[in-house]
């Protein structure tokens, strides 16, 4: 009898312990989305959301030299990568004479905030170059770079 009782408090204790590990995050969604999310029907982000994000990753050296339109295709699709597609899946993007793409991992959370670490790769003229971060989503939707 004192088994069968161990045996079920371990069980009831464990399914506990596995409940705090959901991938239910960003925002209360889950954090795989239908197929659309990641690709060009995506909606663009409100330029309010895009300016907190502080130039992300493009912003940096990386994004040096690049045209204006070009870095502002390259910070959407950070956007993209951070709120809305799987960990591992690149979000690509394409400006004039240059090419990028950026990945982010999975979610993970630091107190009350969805963070992400990612990557973003810009390639133009035949040279590659890559940046990584990690950024976490505020309250209001925008994503802020740690640095």
């Amino acid at each position: 009898m004192k088994i069968k009782v161990a045996f079920v408090a371990a069980t009831i204790a464990l399914s506990g312990t596995l409940a705090g590990c959901s991938t239910v995050g960003l925002g209360g969604r889950p954090t795989t989305p239908g197929p659309a999310a990641s690709g060009p029907a995506t909606p663009a982000a409100p330029e309010t959301i895009i300016s907190a994000m502080d130039g992300g990753l493009i912003g940096g050296s990386i994004g040096s030299g690049l045209r204006e339109s070009d870095r502002r295709t390259a910070l959407q699709a950070e956007y993209r990568a951070l709120e809305y597609t799987p960990g591992g899946k690149a979000v690509d993007w394409q400006g004039l004479g240059v090419t990028g793409s950026v990945t982010a991992a999975q979610p993970y959370r630091v107190g009350s905030q969805d963070c992400r670490q990612y990557t973003q790769t810009v390639s133009s003229g035949g040279q590659s170059r890559t940046a990584r971060g990690t950024a976490c989503r505020n309250p209001d939707g925008s994503w802020t770079p740690l640095t």
